[in-house]
């Protein structure tokens, strides 16, 4: 439902070096490379990727089980399904993880113990941006390393646009005619 007014605000938008997606399943990641030809970087895919090159397997740890799917999917387009050992929700909706005397922390944290035990994870990738502040705490408490996805994708634009890396603007992400354009 946030698609029409993420493109609007992309299209309008000129003055940036790159782009963050900040949905953890990478809300209309291509339309938005076929706006710019700026770096367009999902929170999602960046710390797939990431987690790849720093271990065999990781676990992702989301919100809600209904986010398990669509999160699986982007894993296969990703290519990355064969290096994540399973996708787990911890059952926590994202405004539980700014409620005060919450147990979302707790209930996360659980479930990244169930991952390290029994899918043998050896990083996890939290799975919505609202969990950004708590990796660092949840890496020492369960000696892995645990990935949040904003940071990894803003490091990804930092360096894309230090070595002025663009989006291709053909074949897949070319540009849509403006004629066609519509943010209804």
């Amino acid at each position: 439902m946030s698609l029409p007014g993420l493109l609007r605000v992309i299209h309008d938008t000129l003055d940036v070096d790159a782009v963050v997606i900040a949905c953890f399943d990478d809300t209309g990641l291509d339309a938005a490379r076929c706006l710019t030809d700026k770096p367009v970087v999902g929170i999602g895919e960046a710390a797939y990727h990431m987690a790849s090159m720093i271990a065999n397997k990781f676990s992702v740890v989301t919100t809600l089980a209904r986010s398990v799917p669509a999160l699986e999917h982007n894993l296969h387009r990703h290519g990355l399904w064969a290096r994540c050992a399973r996708v787990r929700s911890s059952e926590v909706a994202v405004l539980e993880l700014e409620e005060p005397g919450s147990n979302a922390y707790a209930r996360i944290s659980a479930e990244i113990g169930h991952a390290i035990r029994d899918d043998r994870a050896e990083a996890i990738v939290l799975g919505c941006a609202g969990m950004t502040d708590l990796a660092d705490r949840l890496a020492g408490e369960h000696g892995v390393p645990v990935l949040d996805g904003v940071s990894c994708a803003v490091s990804l634009c930092e360096s894309m646009v230090r070595l002025k890396l663009h989006t291709s603007r053909f074949g897949g992400y070319a540009p849509v005619p403006q004629r066609k354009l519509c943010f209804a």
